[in-house]
């Protein structure tokens, strides 16, 4: 059966999206590939189609446990009973069961620290590996937005437990990211590369240099269809649900909720009954809802990277959507604050490696020293240069609220791209109108609130 015919009957699709035809038919061949597709153009399909057609497991690397659970449901929707998610949140019982029963599954999900336990890494061995997928590629390179000492280890695991290629992909990796994938988990054998622009051209780009607060009620009154409003905080993600909640169907979501909470949270969001997520970056990663229609950061992001990947929530559907970037002078102080965290950490470092006794909790520090015992040096290095590529991606972030000139060209110069057509809905320095909907605002009286209807349904009171 041809490949189109499968995507037809296994999936529903009629054609394949850009990439994901070559990147399968690759894997098929028996060789690696690093692939680059933009947020929300199917890479899960780019693993999953293939798994089918190759024997064995195909075991699925990824940074997230709210990711992992996103895909596995996605799966089980298109009736996929051999599938499940391998992390922390299961008991020592249900692990070692999962381990027993590793050959009967056909897709395993499981972050990379758990990939390199010892217990899996020899499980893995000893059965039928189809091949090893790595999402979100770019943890893997200190220049990427979300830089993970464990992902640097993953090509010892791969090695040992005899997986014969790896499928790496992302949708946000510059020139230098992707050499750096490469030298770090192809170290044998380059991959073949497949990488497609950055570019949604259905994503209209807008900033806006009004009062936030104002602004915003304009917005969500205005604009029409379901969309996230993302902040930097928690504190401030609570702050605006708490202006907005009662005119909208909207809650807000971010890591401090339980698992329960954010799960019926998502369920609510992708079924419609939600209107929009007040939420953080916690949020997002995974979500496959078509309609969305707009996207809107309160807080500036703190990187291209991360920006590109936030408004990718937006337009799945291939319609026409909206991203809206809100910008008060002052707004970059946050990540200046983080940022000097970081300085702080390499300080504290410096310290703890002359007196030996000194208690110090870092999560990047303490994963680097789990995983490389004896690179002090290294990390020093390491916490230098991501300081100087952060303050680098901010600046860019700043210089995309000021620029005069196309945005949308700037972000995938950013990327080292160059647009190939014009593009009428572009952005809002080349004549972009912001699409607005007189929405009928009706406020409900005694609305429920989200975590009262969370605790009807489990029976289980939340606290507050």
């Amino acid at each position: 059966m041809e490949l189109k015919q499968i995507i037809k009957t296994k999936f529903g699709f009629d054609t394949f999206r850009p990439g994901q035809q070559e990147i399968i038919e690759t894997l098929l061949a028996g060789e690696s590939v690093l692939g680059m597709l933009p947020t929300g153009t199917g890479k899960s399909l780019c693993y999953q189609l293939p798994g089918y057609l190759l024997d064995g497991t195909v075991i699925v690397i990824s940074p997230l446990i709210s990711l992992m659970e996103d895909q596995v449901t996605q799966l089980q929707r298109l009736g996929e009973k051999r599938v499940v998610a391998l992390n922390s949140l299961l008991t020592s019982w249900e692990k070692q069961w999962i381990l027993n029963q590793a050959h009967t599954y056909k897709f395993i999900f499981m972050s990379p620290e758990m990939f390199l336990s010892p217990a899996v890494q020899q499980t893995l061995k000893s059965i039928k590996v189809a091949f090893v997928v790595v999402d979100e590629a770019h943890c893997i390179s200190q220049w990427g937005i979300d830089f993970r000492p464990e992902y640097l280890k993953l090509s010892e695991g791969t090695s040992f437990i005899g997986t014969p290629f790896v499928l790496a992909l992302t949708a946000t990796a510059t020139p230098a990211v992707r050499r750096d994938i490469q030298r770090l988990l192809f170290i044998e054998q380059p991959a073949k590369e497949f990488v497609y622009s950055v570019d949604r051209p259905n994503i209209s780009f807008f900033v806006k240099r009004e009062e936030k607060l104002n602004e915003l009620q304009t917005l969500i009154n205005s604009l029409d269809g379901s969309g996230i409003i993302y902040c930097a905080t928690r504190k401030k993600v609570e702050e605006l649900y708490e202006t907005f909640k009662g005119q909208q169907a909207i809650a807000y979501y971010h890591g401090g909720l339980s698992g329960q909470e954010r799960r019926m949270l998502q369920q609510q969001f992708l079924a419609g009954d939600l209107r929009i997520l007040i939420a953080t970056n916690a949020f997002g990663m995974g979500i496959n809802k078509e309609g969305i229609r707009f996207v809107i950061h309160y807080d500036l992001p703190d990187s291209p990277e991360n920006y590109l990947q936030e408004v990718g929530r937006a337009g799945r559907d291939g319609r026409l959507s909206q991203a809206i970037l809100l910008y008060e002078e002052g707004d970059e102080h946050i990540h200046h604050f983080l940022q000097d965290q970081t300085v702080q950490s390499k300080k504290m470092y410096e310290i703890k490696q002359k007196m030996t006794d000194i208690i110090f909790d870092d999560p990047l520090i303490d994963k680097w020293e789990r995983f490389f015992p004896n690179a002090g040096e290294e990390l020093l290095d390491l916490l230098e240069q991501r300081g100087m590529t952060k303050k680098i991606q901010l600046q860019k972030m700043l210089d995309y609220v000021t620029t005069n000139h196309c945005r949308r060209d700037f972000l995938v110069s950013y990327f080292d791209e160059r647009l190939t057509s014009e593009n009428d809905c572009c952005c809002d320095n080349d004549g972009a109108k912001l699409q607005l909907h007189q929405f009928e605002q009706a406020v409900i009286e005694e609305t429920i609130p989200w975590k009262k209807i969370v605790q009807k349904i489990y029976k289980n009171p939340l606290k507050d």
